[in-house]
């Protein structure tokens, strides 16, 4: 374990971890500011220089590889495994320098290399798992192991480390780890595999959108506080400013950061209400030990209130985006009667900027009216294309995967971008079973953009759920099927953002 500088002084990296009212979870988060004198870890700040020579770092077969150059990714330093990194109960971070980085695609582990890794994205945080053991990889005994304490400090309880990804990356891998309590859920974020090497935390994701539109830093706070400052004075009255407000200010969503600082895409949460129950729904938990990870909002607007939003961003924002259905509501198409005539006052003073929906599309009637009224554009969730998996994921209150076909017939048949928002989990989604259920998905409904997601949702849990309901399947690779599907189909977009439609003319 390399955690000492040349004079012998611990070398550990401390983050500045802050409790999100979620018990047994600590997480660096951008909601509050770090107290002074304390580190934050952030991609930015990661050149961290350890005395660790990888010239006599072990592959899976014992035997030694020599250091080559960075910049020969895809010759031998690629294949060079990374180091796995453990946290311990105070939040040391630290490397185990005889120790792989392991990582998992299903339900098998995977030696991490630098090949499959890339520098952990600017934005990126780093999480200790709760009630979870570290699988790791021995050099010296060539197998993956679970370590239950420090091997170099004997009864130092120690804990697996995930990436929590910036938006636009995709996880290829998710953490290796092993749970102590079998019916023991982690709290509602996605855990990538990541690693050490040369001085730097690596990440096992996939980019698959370089947009800047959710970079902390083009969102600067004191422009986020005179945003909120202006839209006070202006509309004194109107609830939805003030929920955005308390979505930028206090969770910290970078939506509503872009809406104050008149930028990208502005969100309109609506619904108090949703007619699905979905396992990882980050706004409402009533089950297991899970909590949601924002209030949903109390109150449903009134259709002046929503447009009042809509017209401060749509035509004053270059290539503008507002969009209904957000992290803190239910599914905007149960808000249907006060969204259909905000989208008629909208449009009734411009048809500047795309208004669209995130929805799970369980009610196609109510959203083929909403296009009629000037919805541009639908971005459907789905974690799997398998009526079986979706189901046992969304579980739906009172319509049923058939309805969430025909909602993309609908948008399909009326000339409107459809995206699927296709929440990703290594081994399920990268499945040859869900690979095969999408390629045939693909061929039939009037898709033109899949948006790569992470699932929030504990990955073991997950894979078990999914294999309930679809059965076991080997994996695929999640690099190969995007490049796949980008062979197979040219014209789909991949991607992480809703676009707007200046972007998307003539795609349909």
């Amino acid at each position: 374990m390399k955690s000492l500088n040349q004079d012998g002084h611990d070398k550990r990296i401390k983050a500045d971890w802050l409790i999100l009212d979620i018990p047994g979870i600590l997480i660096q988060t951008n909601a509050r500011k770090p107290e002074p004198n304390k580190k934050t870890i952030r991609a930015s700040n990661l050149r961290i220089n350890t005395m660790r020579s990888i010239s006599k770092k072990k592959t899976a077969a014992g035997k030694v590889k020599q250091k080559t150059s960075s910049q020969d990714k895809t010759g031998i330093s690629g294949h060079l495994p990374l180091n796995a990194v453990v946290a311990n109960r105070n939040g040391d971070i630290f490397e185990l320098e005889d120790y792989g980085a392991a990582a998992m695609d299903g339900g098998q582990p995977h030696l991490l290399t630098r090949g499959e890794s890339i520098e952990m994205p600017y934005g990126s945080e780093l999480m200790m798992l709760p009630n979870t053991r570290p699988l790791v990889f021995s050099f010296d005994r060539g197998r993956f192991e679970v370590l239950h304490e420090n091997p170099y400090e004997p009864e130092e309880e120690i804990f697996p480390v995930a990436v929590f990804n910036s938006p636009g990356y995709v996880n290829r891998y998710f953490c290796a780890y092993e749970h102590i309590e079998s019916d023991y859920l982690l709290p509602l974020f996605s855990y990538g595999a990541c690693g050490w090497e040369d001085g730097e935390f690596r990440s096992a994701a996939i980019c698959v959108d370089t947009e800047p539109r959710q970079d902390l830093r083009l969102m600067p706070h004191e422009g986020i506080v005179a945003g909120v400052e202006q839209m006070r004075l202006k509309y004194s009255d109107n609830r939805l400013m003030r929920h955005l407000e308390k979505c930028a200010l206090q969770y910290g969503c970078p939506a509503a950061k872009n809406f104050f600082l008149g930028r990208y895409e502005a969100p309109i949460p609506t619904s108090t209400v949703c007619n699905a129950n979905c396992l990882g729904c980050i706004s409402l938990q009533r089950e297991n030990n899970l909590m949601a990870c924002q209030d949903r909002i109390s109150f449903v607007p009134e259709p002046i209130e929503i447009a009042q939003v809509a017209l401060e961003h749509l035509p004053k924002v270059k290539e503008s985006v507002a969009s209904f259905g957000q992290g803190c509501e239910g599914d905007p198409l149960t808000a249907f009667h006060v969204i259909e005539p905000a989208l008629r006052l909208i449009r009734q003073t411009t048809d500047l900027g795309t208004i669209n929906m995130n929805t799970n599309a369980g009610m196609p009637h109510h959203l083929s009216r909403l296009f009629d009224a000037g919805l541009d554009s639908v971005r459907v969730s789905m974690n799997s294309v398998r009526e079986s998996c979706y189901t046992a994921y969304f579980r739906p209150k009172n319509y049923t995967y058939s309805d969430v076909l025909k909602s993309i017939e609908i948008a399909g048949n009326k000339d409107k971008f459809v995206s699927v928002n296709y929440l990703n989990c290594p081994g399920v989604t990268d499945s040859e079973k869900e690979f095969l259920a999408l390629r045939k998905f693909l061929k039939s409904y009037p898709v033109n953009m899949i948006q790569w997601r992470n699932m929030n949702y504990d990955p073991l849990g997950y894979l078990r759920s999914m294999e309930q309901a679809g059965g076991e399947s080997p994996s695929l690779g999640m690099e190969r099927i995007i490049r796949e599907l980008e062979k197979d189909f040219p014209y789909l977009i991949h991607g992480y953002f809703n676009p707007p439609k200046e972007r998307t003319k003539g795609i349909n």
